[in-house]
């Protein structure tokens, strides 16, 4: 079931892009909405099921599809984990999300890249289920570029418009600011912690073998990774600009999911910010620092969407 959940998405959008390609007048509408809307809601119900068992004492659940890596002590499986943490996201992803879905097939009817939209929209559902559920780094980094892929493709939707172009091009080089401290944190993790298994479970297992200042230096990488997907100061400057997508986008990838991605990164890693509470400082003044500009900014917008925007930078 906690496959089905994170591949259902990429199936239906994989089988979407198939006949959009196909198909010469770009009109299915009623399997695009069949097919888009559909895999979202069935992901939603098993994602309630198991947050329903992980409430009523579940231990955490494990589902491994394949080896995937596999060079001499280094191995890497295409393993899911579902906990508390991310039971919650989960519900909250496929949930509010399928509620998008289904406010973007009226939104979107008319538009005649219609089938295009909606495979976009359940690939991008796809990979932030993907971050969510990893149990390793490495597959948690997979996700998080899909999700920039997306949205790159999402808020350019309307390529025709140079303007949109020029926002999705500051969302994705800003995004891959913050994902180059990521990669590199994640790097210095793996180097630090080598021969010991490169999950979640098994990083937190062996942090001990870190001295304080190299923690510390990680901690601060992959909060420069949140700062970016979650757009907080210096890295917010994306955000109000990629309203420039259709309105669907905003709600879904904006303002619901995408941005809730570095939140949820710190809080998925938080075994080892308690161990650094100087680097919580950090943070705590960054997000601070973040809340009350981004608040006093949106209270000088006129543009909703802008005020939207801005309202969830100083909310995240």
């Amino acid at each position: 079931m906690l496959n089905l959940i994170v591949i259902l998405p990429f199936l239906s959008a994989f089988f979407m892009g198939l006949i959009y390609l196909g198909n010469t007048n770009k009109k299915n509408y009623a399997f695009y909405t069949l097919v888009g809307v559909g895999a979202p809601a069935i992901s939603t119900i098993f994602s309630l099921i198991i947050m329903y068992d992980l409430i009523n004492g579940a231990p955490t659940i494990h589902t491994t599809l394949y080896s995937w890596i596999s060079i001499g002590a280094f191995n890497i499986n295409m393993t899911f984990m579902a906990d508390r943490l991310s039971g919650v996201m989960i519900s909250f992803i496929t949930f509010i999300g399928t509620l998008i879905h289904i406010y973007a097939a009226g939104y979107m009817k008319e538009d005649k890249g219609y089938g295009k939209f909606f495979t976009y929209f359940n690939l991008f559902m796809g990979s932030m289920l993907l971050l969510v559920l990893a149990d390793n780094p490495i597959m948690m980094f997979v996700g998080w570029e899909l999700v920039g892929l997306c949205s790159y493709l999402l808020i350019g939707f309307y390529h025709q418009d140079s303007k949109n172009i020029s926002a999705a091009n500051k969302a994705f080089m800003l995004n891959r600011i913050g994902d180059f401290g990521f990669i590199i944190a994640i790097s210095l993790l793996f180097t630090s912690l080598e021969g010991t298994p490169f999950t979640f479970l098994g990083i937190q297992n062996h942090l001990y073998m870190i001295n304080h200042e190299t923690l510390s230096l990680i901690g601060i990488l992959l909060f420069v990774g949140a700062m970016g997907k979650s757009a907080q100061i210096p890295l917010y400057v994306w955000l109000p600009d990629a309203m420039a997508g259709p309105t669907p986008v905003s709600a879904l990838i904006h303002a619901a999911t995408m941005v809730t991605a570095g939140v949820y990164m710190v809080a998925r890693y938080s075994f080892l910010y308690k161990l650094i509470p100087d680097v919580g400082v950090f943070i705590a003044t960054i997000g601070a620092a973040s809340a009350l500009f981004a608040a006093i900014i949106a209270s000088y917008q006129s543009d909703i969407k802008k005020i939207l925007a801005y309202s969830t930078i100083s909310q995240l």
